[in-house]
Order: C-alpha cells, then sequence, then structure tokens
C-alpha cells in the first residue's frame, strides 16, 4: 500500500502519515482503551507518524477490528484483549506487548469509565468499580511496564480530565479517580527525575466518545440521563493531535480546552465562586 496517500481526509478514517516525525519513528506505544475513542485515535496518530503500535482493551471484537484496520493502513500493530481492573489481565496484556515488540517506549494509560449521579445514591461496589479501571489499572499497567519504560529512557502519557483537576458536580468517584491518578503520577515523575522517564498529564475537556453514553449511575448500571456539556465538545481526532504534539515537546501538563483552563484557574484562585458557577450549570446532575 502506498503510505504517501494516507493521511486524515475530513470526517473519514484517519490514515498513515507518509513523512512520520523523527522522534517516534519506530517507537511502541502501547495504548490501553485502544479499541474506540480517543485510544483508537491516538493509535491513528502515532501509528500515522512511524511508531509501532499495541492495543490493549476489554473490548475483544473491537480492539482487533482496529488491529485489522490499522494494518490495511500500513501501521505495526499488535492488540491484546485485557481488562485492566484485573491484577492479572493487565499485567498480562503489558507483558505480551513487551515480548512481542521487545520493550515499550511510550505507555498510554488511557481507558476508563464514568459515573454519573448522586454520592448519597453512589453504592461503594459502584465507586470501587470506578476507581479499578480508572486508578489502578493505570497502576497496574505502569507498574507492568515500568522496567521497560527505564530501560528505553521512555515516556509515560496519562488522559486524565479537567476533572483531575477540579470538582465537578455528580461525579465524585469520577473526579476521585482522576485526582488520585495526578497524585500517583506527578510523585512518580519526581521519583523518576533524571533516570530519562518523562511523565505527562493529559486533561481533555468534553470529548465527543462512547465513555459517557455507558457512564455508570449509582447502581453500577448505565445512567439514564445524559451528560450536561460545559464548553465546546472536542473529537477524539483533535485530542490526539494535541496528545502527540505535547509528547514531542515533552510538555508535564496538557489542559486542552478552554473551558477546562477557565475552571482550572477559576478553582485554584476563586474557589467559591466556581462552586457557585458549578452549582448552577451542573445542579440537574444530582437532581434527577
Amino acid at each position: 500500500m502506498d503510505r504517501k496517500h494516507l493521511f486524515t481526509p475530513a470526517g473519514g478514517r484517519p490514515r498513515v502519515n507518509a513523512m512520520g516525525n523523527n522522534w517516534i519513528q519506530g517507537k511502541v506505544v502501547a495504548i490501553t482503551g485502544g479499541a474506540s475513542g480517543i485510544g483508537a485515535a491516538l493509535a491513528w496518530k502515532f501509528g500515522g507518524a512511524g511508531a509501532r503500535i499495541a492495543l490493549i482493551d476489554v473490548d475483544e471484537a473491537e480492539v482487533n477490528n482496529r488491529e485489522r484496520e490499522l494494518l490495511e493502513a500500513g501501521v505495526i500493530v499488535f492488540s491484546q484483549k485485557g481488562d485492566i481492573a484485573s491484577e492479572s489481565e493487565a499485567t498480562a496484556a503489558i507483558t505480551g506487548v513487551i515480548r512481542h515488540f521487545g520493550g515499550i517506549d511510550i505507555l498510554i494509560n488511557n481507558a476508563g469509565i464514568s459515573h454519573r449521579g448522586a454520592f448519597r445514591e453512589a453504592e461503594l461496589s459502584t465507586i470501587r468499580r470506578v476507581m479499578e479501571v480508572n486508578f489502578f489499572g493505570s497502576l497496574r499497567c505502569t507498574k507492568a511496564a515500568l522496567e521497560s519504560i527505564l530501560r528505553r529512557r521512555g515516556m509515560i502519557i496519562v488522559v486524565s480530565s479537567i476533572a483531575g483537576l477540579t470538582p465537578v458536580l455528580g461525579r465524585t468517584a469520577y473526579c476521585a479517580s482522576k485526582h488520585a491518578l495526578h497524585g500517583l503520577f506527578e510523585t512518580l515523575r519526581g521519583e523518576l527525575c533524571g533516570q530519562g522517564v518523562h511523565v505527562m498529564m493529559v486533561c481533555p475537556g468534553f470529548t465527543r466518545t462512547n465513555l459517557q453514553g455507558k457512564a455508570l449511575d449509582g447502581k453500577g448500571q448505565v445512567a439514564p440521563h445524559s451528560r450536561t456539556l460545559v464548553g465546546r465538545e472536542a473529537s477524539p481526532s483533535e485530542v490526539a493531535d494535541r496528545v502527540f504534539e505535547g509528547a514531542g515537546a515533552r510538555k508535564r501538563l496538557l489542559i486542552l480546552s478552554p473551558a477546562g483552563k477557565l475552571s482550572y484557574l477559576l478553582f485554584r484562585f476563586a474557589p467559591a465562586f466556581y462552586e457557585r458557577l458549578m452549582m448552577k450549570r451542573l445542579a440537574k446532575e444530582i437532581q434527577r
């Protein structure tokens, strides 16, 4: 297949970039939650620039579909079915990637689930499920991949959220998991200082994926009500473009939306005012 004709057409399937980028050529990029949404967009972006892609996802059929599409576009790719909420599956998936490619240069902790609803109505099992995927899943994969990343002086990218920097009404479990990611990985960044490994935190705003359509209610079922949007909804490919640029520039923190940047600044410097605005905009999230 002639790779020079394979970049992203407007509204179509992403294509492989002919020229690539020298810094990413041949690197092994492992992406959790790689079957759809931001994870799939990241696979197209990094793979299109010349990286070798490893996809990990709980949905075996969909991750195999992404592998097939990427292979057809000329990307070197390997897919693994793995539920990162399970320690054994997460470790096995990362080990499988290392065995297949010989190591991992960049680990993108992207897989996640969400929760919507009032804390008082949320069962502990629901909160635990969100933490198992969003926080412990990233921890497990990083622990399994770290020695390889250290040997290759690579990078860890964590797809957090603006909910990892500010509170968001009706998202207690989700916010807790994302705040925990910042505590873990920003501390890890310090521990790895001087060892050649970079850690980048990414905080997208509202993004057009299937994550919110599968958000859990308090009882752990799919939430029946739609989410409330704040600001413009980004596309997965827009997020992937910014993550790729940030990785190349070795950024420490990316806040990707104007609404997210404003929320971060308001909560940091005028928290009471931020809370009043949040109540005004999101109160219906906990008044169902």
